[in-house]
């Protein structure tokens, strides 16, 4: 039995990469993006849903201001072992690579200022 509430059970919700949901007549680049935003929303997805939340929420409203480099640098986070992710999102740790290290500071600052 799920306890809980259904705002956060709803945020986990969301289609998988194999049901886009309803087409749209999008431009090339804006359905590529959102492809891309798709995969990661389902990369997002972790053991603990304290970083779903976190990680989507960034997903959300920060990874758009990100460069290409940056980009690459989440991709690679999402595939850090989640206790070391919530490690460094608590701030338990530091990575040592600077890149990720910059990249841990915007999301905890995006979570920090979150709508």
């Amino acid at each position: 039995m799920n306890d809980a509430p259904a705002s956060i059970t709803d945020q986990r919700a969301g289609p998988s990469p194999a049901d886009p949901g309803p087409a749209r007549a999008e431009s090339g680049a804006d359905s590529a993006t959102e492809r891309e935003i798709k995969r990661l929303q389902w990369q997002c997805r972790r053991g603990m849903l304290e970083l779903d939340l976190l990680l989507n929420h960034f997903l959300q409203h920060g990874y758009a201001e990100l460069d290409g480099d940056a980009r690459r640098a989440f991709e690679r986070l999402l595939g850090m072992p989640d206790q070391i992710l919530q490690d460094w999102l608590i701030g338990q740790a530091v990575p040592a690579d600077a890149e990720l290290s910059a990249l841990i500071a915007r999301i905890r600052a995006a979570i920090r200022t979150a709508p």
